[in-house]
């Protein structure tokens, strides 16, 4: 019984490795195709950015919706993979703006809803297998990094070795495993368990009200990382001069940092609590990403990919669990809606990077970003102290 319990949760971890595998080896990927394989202006990055996860955060509300209902996971997954593959073949066959605006926008944007799904699928697995739902959190961010880790470095190698068409060829085949995987091990009548709604009205409001607050902490922050998400490769090989590989190696770097840092956040929570946890992490990020603007050789780029990871793996574990600490009784439409802040933040995120660098360069960008992680510390800082929880 036990065997078969592991063996479950490992499944499962494993089918959202690969779909996070899959995703991590194209969004990092897709601006520096623009840009510097077509030969774009930076302003093109806006363009997809909005096209693409305006589709996602509608995915993700819709099938958040379902999920809380009872209704099946098995399709909706399915979707997402499905929708990757369409993309990459897409863009195999035809490297061009066109493809890009098109099939990569939709099935690029389905796709990315697929690491909400299986969140929200994940809690509800966890609570039935009385696993402490942060905890299982911390187990499935440690899985999504770990992808991560290899994901960029993948792509950025290929494109540096190969050429930059070759990486839709490598994310294609990739695709195959994730489809595989989950017509293999996702049962096909899995679903999420739906929560018994809270009954007074005072305290849905109340729990609306802080639910909020945390998702505008959320919003700020990963804000400040989605800027330096989309600048950081670009600045790195066009404005430093390192070497094409440089920005696979940084993520690799961070992402080996922030699995080690989830895995320590469950003692962290457990001692100083989520709220004073995140409040240190926002200025933790302020800090590096200033150091990231700064960089100027390979070496200073492995340290602050280093801290980066640092600050990312804490705020990553513990963000999630924050938010769906005032959503309880909508597990599944909580970790939407952080997902989906997620989401907004690279929205908003991708205009910002195109005008910016378009006006001035990457690294203004990258100093940009760490006053917006600034303003994240502001908001937890001036949040009443009732918001804050230690589960």
């Amino acid at each position: 019984m036990l065997n078969a319990k592991y063996t479950a949760l490992l499944t499962f971890l494993t089918l959202l490795f690969c779909g996070t595998l899959c995703s991590a080896m194209i969004i990092p990927f897709m601006g520096f195709f623009l840009v510097e394989g077509l030969g774009y202006e930076p302003w093109i990055i806006s363009v997809y950015s909005v096209l693409a996860i305006s589709l996602t955060l509608t995915a993700n509300r819709q099938f958040a919706h379902r999920i809380d209902r009872g209704d099946r996971v098995f399709p909706l997954v399915g979707l997402a993979a499905l929708g990757y593959a369409v993309a990459s073949s897409a863009l195999a066959v035809s490297p061009a703006l066109w493809t890009v605006l098109t099939f990569g926008v939709i099935g690029f944007g389905i796709s990315s809803s697929a690491v909400s799904t299986m969140f929200s699928l994940g809690g509800s697995l966890a609570e039935r297998r009385h696993i402490e739902r942060s905890r299982f959190n911390a187990y499935m961010r440690a899985t999504s990094s770990t992808a991560w880790m290899l994901g960029p470095a993948a792509t950025f190698l290929i494109a540096d070795l190969i050429t930059t068409e070759a990486v839709f060829v490598a994310t294609l085949g990739t695709s195959m495993i994730w489809i595989a995987l989950w017509w293999l091990t996702l049962p096909r009548d899995i679903t999420a368990e739906a929560k018994p709604k809270q009954q007074e009205a005072g305290s849905v409001i109340g729990a609306s009200r802080r639910l909020w607050l945390a998702a505008i902490f959320i919003f700020c922050l990963s804000s400040a990382h989605s800027l330096t998400f989309s600048a950081l490769p670009i600045f790195y090989v066009q404005e430093v001069g390192l070497p094409g590989y440089a920005p696979g190696v940084a993520f690799s770097v961070k992402t080996f940092v922030e699995v080690i840092a989830i895995f320590c956040t469950p003692m962290i929570i457990a001692r100083f609590g989520i709220r004073r946890a995140l409040l240190a992490t926002a200025c933790l990020a302020v800090v590096t990403i200033q150091l990231l603007a700064s960089v100027q050789s390979l070496p200073q780029m492995l340290a602050g990919a280093a801290l980066e990871g640092l600050y990312y793996g804490f705020y990553a574990s513990l963000g999630i669990s924050y938010v769906q600490s005032f959503a309880k009784d909508r597990p599944a439409g909580a970790t939407a809606l952080y997902w989906n802040t997620l989401m907004v933040s690279g929205l908003l995120a991708g205009p910002v990077v195109g005008l910016v660098a378009q006006a001035y360069d990457f690294q203004t960008v990258v100093r940009l970003a760490s006053g917006v992680a600034l303003l994240a510390c502001a908001v937890l800082l001036f949040s009443r102290p009732r918001a804050e929880v230690a589960t």
